[in-house]
């Protein structure tokens, strides 16, 4: 048996005990490749992630993420919370007011910002290594509609029809009319197996355009039963998918435009997740989601 370090943080939130939690091993080497599932299932927090020296020198850390099923290519969630957690414990030194890592994950290296207030991290945004993409038509609204314990006429359509989009993790993006219909959605699984299991995207996130808190833009909440999740707090990677969603149905073409999203709130783990996305004559050329985190418990594990 060896101890390993881990901390656990709360993400996309100011305030311990909101948020998305997140465990990580800031220096994961020497767990056993067999044990890296079982650890993240003995946790079962959304992710739990496992921190390596880089590949390349030029990057700061190698990071692999894992939720209680499965191991994951990239997650906003993890990469925000990893590294302010790495930042916080002075694993990765400050330099200034902002600080520039990239972790390499298995959809490619990650740029991050880290703000620092009073020399302590604050607010950390990454940035896309995988541009979003649209995928397939989606199930019919039908299907959605049971699949989340609604009636068809909650779910929008014409413009904002559900469709698929990722960012290195598919998502179904399903807009409804209101907050009402979001709080009200809940994962029919025999409806959810039958109807989307197998799909392109069969990880839903439920959306209004309006926010219960000022200056919100959008409140969602997403379910991932793929993953073992039944729902969660926050999601970053849908965020960045998302952007490519919101994207082509905003008028403005050029520039940077700015979301506020509201998940958890339905958990009572309320999370507030930034969205950027630049685009040029129309088309996404960049996007970053940002959020605040803070530090919650510290201890070790053993692991054989």
């Amino acid at each position: 048996m060896s101890r390993f370090r881990y901390l656990t943080a709360d993400v996309f939130t100011d305030q311990p005990f909101g948020g998305n939690q997140l465990a990580v091993f800031p220096n994961a080497s020497g767990i056993p490749e067999h044990r890296l599932q079982d650890v993240a299932r003995e946790f079962n927090y959304s992710e739990t992630t496992f921190v390596y020296p880089p590949s390349d020198q030029a990057h700061t850390r190698r990071v692999r993420i894992f939720t209680p099923g499965t191991e994951l290519p990239f997650a906003g969630h993890p990469t925000v919370g990893t590294a302010h957690v790495l930042a916080a414990i002075g694993d990765i030194p400050l330099a200034g007011e902002h600080t520039r890592i990239v972790l390499e994950e298995l959809v490619g290296p990650v740029p991050v910002t880290i703000r620092a207030e009073n020399g302590q991290p604050a607010y950390c945004a990454l940035a896309v290594a995988k541009l979003p993409e649209e995928g397939p038509v989606a199930p019919p609204r039908e299907a959605l509609a049971r699949a989340l314990s609604l009636e068809p006429d909650d779910l929008l359509d014409g413009d904002w029809a559900p469709r698929g989009w990722t960012c290195g993790v598919p998502y179904l993006f399903v807009p409804v009319r209101d907050r009402g219909a979001v709080a009200r959605s809940r994962i029919n699984a025999d409806a959810w197996e039958r109807g989307l299991a197998g799909t392109w995207a069969p990880e839903i996130f439920v959306f209004a355009r309006e926010g219960e808190r000022a200056g919100s833009d959008l409140h969602g909440r997403m379910y991932a039963p793929g993953f073992g999740i039944a729902e969660d707090p926050a999601t970053g990677s849908a965020a960045a998918a998302m952007a490519g969603y919101l994207a082509r149905r905003d008028s403005r073409e050029d520039g940077t435009l700015r979301w506020r999203l509201e998940q958890g709130f339905e958990m009572k783990r309320p999370s507030i997740l930034d969205i950027e996305a630049d685009v040029s004559r129309g088309e996404v050329t960049g996007v970053r989601v940002g959020g605040a985190t803070v530090l919650v418990c510290e201890g070790t594990m053993l692991i054989e």
